[in-house]
């Protein structure tokens, strides 16, 4: 295999990675929300303020993840 081949399959099977990544980091903060919601009867607050919290941490993510590839 040649070193081009080589490294475009190392940045695809690198980029195919922010999906998940971006959708982990939503899902975790919506459930800690969640969670910290219904130990303190605080419902909807905390949901909305740790998904929002989860959205910024995936862009961040995808950023990251972005400037790292590019460096590939």
């Amino acid at each position: 295999m040649d070193e081009d081949l080589k490294k475009t399959i190392k940045t695809l099977g690198y980029l195919s990675s922010i999906g998940m990544a971006m959708a982990l980091s939503v899902a975790l903060g919506a459930l800690i929300g969640y969670f910290i919601d219904k130990s303190f009867g605080t419902k909807p607050w905390f949901f909305f303020i740790f998904f929002g919290l989860g959205i910024v941490a995936a862009f961040r993510n995808l950023y990251i993840m972005y400037k790292k590839a590019r460096d590939l």
